[in-house]
Formats: C-alpha cells, structure tokens, sequence
C-alpha cells in the first residue's frame, strides 16, 4: 500500500490550496498579451482563427448589402462604385490575413493590430461612400473596437476607440468641408465617439472578468482531477467490494476486490450487470423497488457474499452503489473481536484462575485419601476433579491463542518429523502400531515451519480423529500421509480417518472458536490448529471422504 501511495504522488499533480478568487490579498496579476496563465501565448491560433472567419462574414454581409440587385436597400448607394472598390480591397487583405496564418508572420499581437486598424478604415471609407453617419455603418467600428479590446486582452481598447473616433470625426469633416450639415452630423459623431469608448471599457471588463472566470476553472480543474484520481485509487485498493451501476444496470465502476469476490477478470464501463452475476442483478431488480432496501446474503460463484446497496436516486431509474463483503470474512471478523475480548484477560488467567484452580484441585485430592468418604462423597470429587481438569485445558488453550504469533520456524524434513511425532503420540496415549499408521510414500521434503506449532496442529487433529473417527464395533485409525505437489504448488499434510464424517452444516462451523459436539469440549482444538496453521502460513482445510471418513489437510506453498 505504501508503493501504491508513492507511486500515485509522483506521478500525478499535487494537488494545490486555491485561495479565495474575490480576495484582494490573493488576487493574480493580469497575465500578459504574450503569455496565458497555461504558459501558452495569446492571441492563440484558434482566436484568430475566429476572427478571420468573423472578418470573413462581414465581407460576405457587407457585399450583401451593398449589391445592385437588392430591390430594398438599407444604405443609401450615392458613390456605389466606390464603395465596391473599398469591399474588394477589403476582401483582398482579409484573405491575406487569411493566408498569414499559418506562416506565424507577423506576431499574431501584430496580426490582431493590424486587423483591427484595416477594419476601421474600411468602415469608415464605407460609411463615407453610403452617405455618412446616417446610414448607419458608424456601429461596425464599436464591433471592431470590441473584437480589439478581447482580442488583445483588454489591451490596446481605448486606443482603438480614440482610432475610430478620430475616424468618425475626421469623416464627418471632410463631409462638412464638402457641403454636409454640421450640427447634426458631429452631434451623431460625438455619440458614436462616446460609444466606441464605453464599449471598449466593457469589453476589458468583460475580458477581465472571463479570464479571471477561465484561470480559477482550470485551478478548479485540476483540483477536481487531483481528487478524482485519489478517490478513484482509494476505491480501488479498498478491501469492501464496490460497484457502481447508472439507472440501466451498466457498470460504470468496479473496484479489485469486487472483481476478487466475484472470480471475475477486468470488466469494461458499460458492461451489464447481469453479465458479471446474474444472481445480484435479480436481487438488485427486487430490492430497488423497495422503499427500505436491505442486505441480503447471496451465493455467488460458490461463496456467501453479503450484498447492501446505497441509491444514488429516489427512483429506479438513479444509479445505484453496491457494497460487497465476504461472509467468512465477517465471520472471521466477528471471531477475532470475540476473542479480543479474550485476549485482555490472559495475563491475568494465570493469577486469577489457575492458582484458585490447583488450590481446589489439590484440596479434592487431599479429601480423596481420607478414609472415612463414602461412594456418594467420592462421586463428588471425582465431579471436582474431572471439571477442574476441563477448566485448565481451557485455561491452556486461551493462553496459546496469545502465543499463536511467536513463531520460530526452521527447515525439518517433514516425512522423518511426522514419523517421530507418530512414535511419540502412540506411546503418549498408549495407543497400539496400528492405532495411527504414516503413510509416508515420498522422498525427502524440506518445508521451513514452527515445529512446536506444527507439533500442536497435527496433536490438535489426530487427537479428535481418534475421538470421532471411531467405525461401529471398532477402535478409530487415524493415517497421516503425505500428499505430492498440485496444482498449486502445495504440499499437502493429511489426517485421515474412517468415522463417519462431518454434514455439510457442520463442516462450516467447525472452525469456529468454541464450537463443539461434545459436552466435554472446548471447542477450541480445531480453531487453534487453525490459527496456529495461519501463523505459520499454511493453509488447513477440511474434506469429508466417500463412502464414508474425514480428512483435514495442512498444506505447505513451496514457492
């Protein structure tokens, strides 16, 4: 987990603290006409791109209007001709900007500059040749202002508002040094005058404002992309499967540990949830017409999986997240909080139980040698002495749940090992050669475990064969083989006998701690062979034989 966390940090983009946009303490200075805050220069290629193709439809809108053929003129047409030659002259250098483009030549600042003067010439010489101000030309220059004033950042926008003004004004007098009315043409002058200024003051507010806009979007951006990346890696590398599936049951998003329960490979966005698991696609079909959706154990693909679902909606058709979980792991959980609790009190089980414990074990015996007991008085200690037995292979078996992680393993071979532990627990429990038999068929095996744990695990499971591995009319007979590599790559340890096996109901609980069939059982042999197996990093399973018999086995990864 801690690669995975480093190797996210180096390689995505930090993710940055943004301060507030309106404070004046944290305000940015205005990126430059030659750099973006992005590190690109401005005017970009796509901006004048727009504006050729802007430029371009007013040749086409200017030639419109002032063509012959229009039976409704909106301009007055006193000196078409000229007016015909300034539109083709126009048209000549908007397509030669058109051209420059993708040469670079000049700077695209200059290019924008350039552009904007031709524009206001050009509107100008038009407005002239339709008549002056009355034909209503004079707002061409405020559009011009203001594609200058965006075009170069706000840059520039009063100096092209002067240009135009000066335009107007020095048109209306040549107008009036040719015979036009004076008062009513600088009086329309000065408005127009007015207007090119305030649109220019406009449009660098506007401009500024927008690219205050875009400069905090991308700042957010990236801070959305940041976090995005990190909760997706979270999702991912969490141990609860996740899924996330939009109103038609598709799956946009399946973490590892789903695709784990599942025993499924990757799965494309997009994909229906029926294909991946038929069964929790008719339980999700049930449960979101429900008002109060509930969990539900499910069997899929062979193990019990606990199903929840979160609506992302108040109807079907919302998406859905669906949590999955592990039975035997939530059992397992509820076993070790169980034990936790348990495990608080060994250190002081030794104190607070076994000394009181051989005290009144001890008393029992000392009462047992007096002469003056009868049978009814010695049935009773015999009780004292049987019970006081239980309570300290209890007491036993808790404090080596406490010492299961103190492993100390070493390399044993395992076929002379077992046939030494086979000698030693027959002359244990005075038990005849043919009571447990080694079936040992292999050559030498080298495994690295803890011999005293494995001693524990393989006493553990022999000693409830023989308990119940007992046929009708005779004694049990336990065989301890060992089985060649699999599959796997495991080597595999087996206790075999011929009783009459563990049902199926059963078979799940048996490792359970406390779990017993015997009134007097721990219920703790099996779960510490169990945990002792796990410490030590191997795995122990159960096998009911047919026609009849149990097998535990203990297996051993040789990679």
């Amino acid at each position: 987990m801690r690669t995975d966390i480093d190797r996210l940090t180096t390689n995505q983009k930090p993710i940055r603290v943004v301060p507030d946009a309106e404070s004046p303490a944290c305000a940015s200075p205005a990126p430059t006409p030659r750099q973006q805050s992005d590190g690109t220069r401005y005017p970009t290629r796509g901006a004048l791109r727009w504006l050729f193709l802007f430029r371009l439809l007013m040749v086409v809108g200017l030639v419109l209007a002032f063509s012959p053929t229009v039976l409704d003129p909106s301009v007055e047409r006193a000196e078409t001709e000229l007016a015909w030659n300034i539109l083709v002259a126009y048209a000549l250098l908007v397509l030669l900007s058109g051209l420059a483009l993708p040469l670079n030549r000049p700077r695209r600042a200059t290019q924008v500059q350039l552009a904007i003067f031709i524009d206001i010439i050009t509107f100008t010489a038009l407005m002239h040749a339709a008549g002056g101000i009355a034909s209503g030309i004079g707002i061409l220059l405020a559009v011009a202002v203001a594609a200058g004033a965006l075009m170069m950042e706000g840059r520039l926008s009063l100096f092209f508002a002067a240009v135009a003004s000066i335009a107007v004004m020095s048109q209306q007098i040549y107008t009036n040094l040719s015979g036009g009315d004076i008062h009513t043409s600088f009086t329309q002058a000065g408005f127009l005058g007015l207007l090119y200024f305030a649109v220019a003051l406009l449009s660098h507010v506007l401009y500024r404002r927008i690219r205050s806009a875009e400069a905090l979007a991308a700042r957010r951006k990236v801070d959305i992309d940041d976090l995005s990346k990190l909760n997706d890696f979270v999702i991912r590398s969490i141990g609860t499967g996740i899924l996330v599936a939009d109103g038609d049951r598709r799956l946009r998003l399946v973490n590892e540990a789903a695709l784990a329960l599942m025993s499924a490979n990757r799965v494309k966005p997009g994909t229906s949830l029926s294909e991946l698991s038929p069964e929790l696609c008719d339980w999700l079909a049930s449960e979101a017409q429900s008002p109060h959706p509930r969990d539900a154990l499910l069997q899929i693909c062979g193990r019990e999986i606990w199903a929840s679902i979160r609506l992302l909606g108040d109807y079907r058709a919302s998406g859905v997240v669906i949590y999955l979980r592990d039975n035997q792991e939530a059992i397992q959980e509820a076993q070790q909080i169980k034990l936790a609790s348990l495990g608080t009190l060994t250190a002081s089980i030794a104190h607070n139980i076994r000394n009181p414990l051989s005290s009144v074990s001890h008393a029992a015996q000392l009462l047992s040698e007096g002469s003056h007991l009868d049978d009814d008085d010695r049935h009773l200690l015999d009780i004292i002495r049987r019970n006081s037995a239980r309570i300290e292979e209890t007491v036993e078996s808790v404090l080596q749940l406490s010492r299961r992680n103190q492993i100390q393993p070493s390399q044993i071979d395992l076929a002379s090992w077992v046939e030494a532990f086979a000698q030693e627990l027959r002359e244990a429990h005075a038990l005849p050669e043919t009571a447990i038999l080694c079936d040992l068929d292999i050559g030498p095996t080298q495994v690295e475990v803890d011999p005293r744990h494995l001693h524990q695990i393989l006493a553990n499971l022999c000693e409830n064969a023989l308990l119940h591995g007992g046929t009708e009319g005779r004694d049990a007979c336990v065989r301890i083989g060992i089985a060649g590599v699999g599959e796997r790559r495991e080597l595999a340890l087996e206790v075999r006998d011929d009783g009459p096996g563990i049902d199926a109901k059963t078979a799940r609980e048996i490792f359970n701690p406390f779990f017993t069939t015997r009134s007097q059982g721990t219920g703790l042999g099996l779960y510490i062979a169990r945990e002792l197996a796990e410490s030590n990093g191997l795995r122990l399973v159960y096998e009911r034989l047919q026609p009849r018999g149990s097998c535990f086995r203990l297996l051993f990864p040789l990679d």
